[in-house]
């Protein structure tokens, strides 16, 4: 018992998401003060709900403010419109040992010329990937990006009840989706690059986790490549990895999982009351982290057959991981372990992480400005959203922006 309370002083001693000069190093003085400017704007719920309106506005009626956005939102949650504008950006995190995961955040697109566009797009950020590995250690793509939402929809509810019928055009897209996955998976598998597939709504999960494990069935069988994505605020999202691994024991392959919290609760309770059935989501956030924190200790339970990120801003269970990979003596840069966060966010957790030796790495989402708008918005709303998320980065924020003119006599 003292061994082990020394060994968590020691974790805590090594790790505080406290240090501001190591979370913002990375940026100059110009950028910190943006961002300064516009975590105080994403402050005032108000701001976000009528500066989303008057974006969207602006767009439609082709008002050229494609230079504001550049410089604010865009700068600060995106890498650049292509993978080359990410460059810098891949460089700069490299420099402070932290990974790139390169996203292609185009979304809401619904033709099959778009579909072909994101799957080849995936395929080109593999391929960046292989060539610069410790750079960029994952690649990520969503379903929906590939296929219609009211396809994965009806292959749900055919998942689910197989007297429902899919009519010939149904059956042709789900095959050309099929293709798509396994032509960016196969890909994958061949230039030795780890791939997320992201979660979404539950309504369209049950597809998306049957290509997934379809996927690991085939790919996973030496290393781990692909990696499903399990939202622990969903009541059956623990469920959902403990049946992962028996069907990795049973048919022989590795499991990936992603561990997440998730993103559509307010979503998924309204069609829940809407539709009349039961609210799929945790009745409250300690119910969450509960069911959170006991996935990432499923997973280290079970290393020898389960390769995680935790893709988390939450500085507690960022911790609690620190702890039980001491505990399970898992090194701190064991290749099968990683911490992930959004680019511009957290970087707080980020950098003082990476600094401490454990591996972590940003999503950087990526694309056309105007495709990626839905994208931003939602991270805009996110941190409204998030109890505390933007009042948190604007705190930290303005911290560093205080001890930077402090150490320069300026106060």
């Amino acid at each position: 018992m003292q061994s082990s309370a020394l060994s968590e002083k020691k974790i805590f001693k090594d790790l505080s998401f406290e240090d501001t000069q190591v979370a913002f190093s990375y940026r100059s003085d110009t950028d910190l003060w943006k961002s300064y400017l516009l975590f105080a704007s994403i402050n005032r719920n108000w701001l976000v709900s009528s500066g989303t309106k008057l974006i969207r506005f602006a767009l439609k009626s082709g008002i050229p403010i494609d230079p504001l956005l550049k410089s604010t939102l865009f700068k600060q949650f995106c890498g650049g419109e292509n993978i080359e504008d990410c460059e810098k950006t891949i460089q700069t995190l490299a420099q402070y040992r932290v990974g790139t995961i390169l996203d292609y955040s185009v979304e809401g697109e619904k033709t099959e010329q778009a579909f072909g566009e994101t799957e080849k797009e995936t395929i080109a950020s593999i391929y960046k990937a292989a060539s610069n590995p410790s750079a960029i250690p994952f690649t990520v793509f969503k379903t929906t990006g590939l296929a219609p939402f009211e396809l994965l929809e009806k292959m749900s509810a055919f998942i689910n009840n197989p007297n429902l019928s899919l009519s010939e055009n149904e059956e042709a897209m789900f095959q050309r989706l099929t293709a798509r996955v396994d032509n960016i998976c196969y890909t994958a598998h061949q230039q030795g690059v780890r791939v997320f597939i992201d979660a979404e709504e539950t309504w369209i999960q049950d597809a998306i986790d049957a290509l997934a494990y379809q996927m690991m069935e085939k790919y996973n069988r030496q290393r781990v490549i692909v990696y499903n994505t399990y939202q622990l605020y969903t009541v059956a999202g623990l469920g959902k990895l403990k049946i992962a691994k028996e069907k990795g024991l049973d048919k022989g392959f590795k499991i990936g999982a992603k561990i997440v919290r998730g993103a559509y609760m307010e979503k998924e309770r309204a069609r829940a009351r809407a539709l009349g059935y039961a609210d799929p989501i945790q009745p409250n956030k300690s119910s969450t982290d509960k069911a959170f924190n006991e996935a990432l200790l499923f997973c280290v339970e079970n290393k020898s057959m389960i390769d995680f990120c935790a893709g988390t801003h939450n500085e507690q269970s960022c911790l609690y991981l620190a702890k039980i990979m001491e505990q399970h003596h898992i090194a701190k840069d064991d290749a099968g372990v990683w911490f992930a966060q959004l680019y511009g966010m957290s970087d707080h957790i980020s950098f003082n992480l990476a600094k401490a030796g454990y591996n972590v790495a940003k999503y950087v989402p990526y694309g056309p400005l105007k495709s990626v708008m839905p994208y931003l918005f939602r991270r805009a709303a996110e941190n409204t959203s998030v109890a505390g998320q933007s009042s948190r980065e604007f705190t930290l924020i303005s911290k560093e922006i205080a001890r930077r003119r402090r150490a320069k006599g300026k106060l």
